[in-house]
């Protein structure tokens, strides 16, 4: 049985401006996971993400690399206890 998690992540480095949160959205709806990503003031990529645990994981590996533009130097993750509030995955400001 899978188990539901969430996860809350800060995405460090260059992550703005290069189509991060675009392809976020896109990998996690490919995963289907629910959430939501936003830009921060201090140039980082904030995203709150929930769904099976494996799926998570695999999102917060592809955050990792990010979409080819970008240059990410470290992924911060905080694990939470599922919530189910999400219908979606959007990008939010």
């Amino acid at each position: 049985m899978p188990q539901a998690v969430r996860a809350h992540l800060i995405v460090t480095g260059l992550v703005q401006g290069v189509y991060y949160r675009a392809t976020a959205r896109q990998e996690a709806r490919t995963l289907n996971i629910t959430g939501w990503v936003k830009n921060r003031t201090d140039g980082a990529v904030e995203a709150v993400i929930e769904g099976d645990r494996v799926k998570v994981l695999k999102f917060i590996d592809w955050c990792r690399q990010g979409p080819p533009a970008s240059q990410v130097r470290g992924v911060q993750v905080e694990w939470g206890d599922f919530r189910g509030e999400y219908q979606d995955f959007s990008i939010v400001s």
